[in-house]
């Protein structure tokens, strides 16, 4: 239920907020960057999924920033350029690049790109633990997403539509991540197909958080844990706790 954060790296203000916006219309949270320094403060400041990182960055060289990064981090990287010689391509991955795409590209097949990439890299880990055996604890809140049982501070179950814990799901996997309606809609993977991000799955989504918030929170109207995002949409924003049962 993670919902991916894309790092977008390119000194060109116009490709980078191109390509920020096309992922984040994507079920993404991107985030942009125009050198190594701000590179680093995004992986410093929290989780990051996989950096989209441009060959040539003014001053700069992305080839060797990704170096330095392959030393530190197992982040997937995909290198993004205009140099398409085979010989350019293989200098990427041979400093740990995960895959090569060449400007000027198609969107939606740099989305197949990252999309492919992501499953890849997540593939050994879902391979390992086929189910979520994980708890979760926020605010003496206990969710065991193996039974998908939900325990009150008072030790009281709570009785949770499968909508209502899919939300849940999503919403644990991000505290402190202000999500929008539409990552929220794209991201409720109910009926195996993501839910159509449009006006009225973002009325939906008010709906089903107002649902939640009713079950969760000591007072629904003023809500502490999962709030309102002026202008953005709702943030879980207490901390949680993983643990494995």
């Amino acid at each position: 239920m993670t919902i991916p954060r894309i790092l977008v790296v390119d000194d060109d203000p116009d490709m980078r907020q191109m390509m920020t916006k096309f992922l984040r219309q994507n079920g993404t949270i991107a985030l942009p960057a125009a050198n190594e320094i701000e590179v680093r403060n995004h992986i410093q400041g929290g989780r990051v999924d996989l950096i989209l990182l441009d060959v040539m960055l003014g001053d700069e060289n992305g080839l060797e920033i990704c170096k330095r990064l392959r030393i530190e981090q197992d982040v997937p990287i995909i290198m993004v350029s205009a140099l398409s010689a085979d010989h350019q391509r293989m200098e990427g991955y041979a400093v740990g690049a995960d895959d090569y795409v060449v400007k000027p590209f198609n969107p939606d097949l740099l989305l197949a790109r990252v999309k492919a990439v992501l499953s890849r890299t997540r593939r050994s880990a879902s391979l390992v633990h086929r189910r979520n055996t994980k708890t979760f604890q926020f605010c003496d809140w206990t969710y065991d997403a193996k039974s998908s049982e939900v325990l009150s501070p008072h030790n009281i179950q709570v009785a949770l539509s499968r909508r209502e814990t899919t939300l849940l799901q999503v919403l644990l996997a991000n505290p402190h991540i202000p999500l929008t309606r539409e990552e929220i809609a794209i991201n409720l993977d109910v009926t195996g197909e993501a839910i159509p991000a449009t006006e009225a799955s973002g009325r939906a989504i008010d709906v089903l958080v107002g649902r939640l918030r009713n079950k969760i929170e000591v007072n629904p109207k003023d809500p502490q844990i999962l709030k309102t995002e002026r202008g953005v949409g709702y943030v879980f924003s207490v901390d949680v706790t993983e643990l494995e049962n």
